[in-house]
């Protein structure tokens, strides 16, 4: 029998809990709704997706993919920023194709793109995780994510109040050999350009303390660290790092499987850090995902699968639910991100 066709089913004996609805309405922090692949919301109609989100209990949503270039920048804040208003966050994005034809003018130029961007009405920058990993300058030269060339595109965030969700790096196991020894090789077998091994790409570590660098460079300017701050496998690291910088936030997007097959550990990291947590889920807007979202976050459910595949995604483990105190909750769900995207 080959590994794809092995199917086992569980005789644990466990309880399910279906949570249809969260405890606390949502803001959903990193999520899309259209890319230039076409096939997003962008080409339906607003009220479908309206619909989906109230009987989701998610109240404002932020689309991220008005990073893709400005072209789409503007035509999600046409869609759905002008249909309605109070219910999306648009973020732009960084041309870095731009480096190579502008040479030493680029970061100004970025900069000021920035303020382009926030006066057509984006409410936030998104940073995709090619820079660190395939971002290179006018010389051909890999640009590193803590490149002292790039302050002007940082400070201007933070003078402008455009919060940064930045995406480095990837799960640590991309980085490693695709052998026998990878947790992820499944994963990496269907999508062989997720691997990232190093050499020829940077080190894990050295992207990572790269970003930790740049978040504490610039105090002024407010980060938020997608995908668990990009190191769902390291709490403690991620946790000091919470420490070290007080503008520094992470949403928990796409990585249920990551936490939760380390639920104590969770658990206790959402409790010390419940003021600096945001609720994300990078599935698009789907009921079904948000419903498992919400029983991983509030229930004490053992070992289930992470996401709505009948083989989990990410990786050939099951999880727990955390259990969340009421108070944590509502940090996580909705009020964290109403202070830090000024809702």
């Amino acid at each position: 029998m080959l590994l794809k066709d092995f199917r086992p089913q569980s005789k644990l004996v466990t309880k399910t809990t279906l949570v249809n609805k969260p405890k606390f309405s949502v803001v959903d922090a990193h999520n899309h709704l259209g890319s230039p692949f076409g096939g997003g919301w962008d080409t339906k109609p607003l009220n479908e997706l309206l619909d989906l989100l109230d009987e989701a209990g998610v109240t404002h949503y932020v689309d991220l993919d008005g990073g893709w270039g400005e072209e789409v920048l503007y035509a999600h804040l046409k869609h759905f920023k002008e249909g309605a208003p109070e219910r999306f966050q648009i973020f732009g994005g960084v041309d870095w194709s731009k480096w190579e034809s502008m040479g030493d003018a680029f970061p100004e130029w970025a900069a000021g793109r920035l303020k382009v961007q926030k006066e057509a009405g984006a409410q936030g920058l998104k940073i995709w995780k090619p820079f660190g990993l395939h971002v290179k300058d006018d010389k051909g030269q890999l640009v590193k994510v803590d490149d002292a060339r790039l302050v002007p595109i940082w400070e201007a965030a933070g003078e402008l109040g455009l919060p940064v969700l930045i995406h480095v790096a990837d799960p640590v196991a991309f980085f490693d050999p695709v052998d026998e020894t990878n947790e992820r090789w499944e994963e990496l077998g269907k999508h062989s350009d997720w691997a990232f091994t190093s050499p020829p790409f940077p080190p894990f570590m050295e992207i990572m303390t790269g970003f930790r660098n740049l978040v504490k460079r610039h105090a002024n300017t407010t980060f938020i660290g997608a995908h668990v701050g990009c190191y769902g496998e390291n709490l403690s690291w991620v946790g000091q790092m919470l420490d070290e910088c007080p503008n520094y936030y992470i949403d928990i997007s796409a990585r249920l499987g990551e936490l939760g097959r380390q639920p104590y550990t969770a658990r206790k990291f959402f409790i010390q850090y419940q003021d600096r947590i945001l609720f994300g889920s990078d599935m698009s807007p789907d009921l079904d995902a948000y419903r498992l979202y919400y029983r991983f976050l509030e229930t004490d459910d053992e070992y289930f699968n992470y996401n709505t595949s009948e083989v989990p995604g990410q990786g050939r483990w099951y999880v727990c639910g955390l259990y969340l105190p009421e108070e944590v909750l509502k940090k996580v769900y909705r009020e964290n991100a109403m202070k830090v995207l000024k809702i």
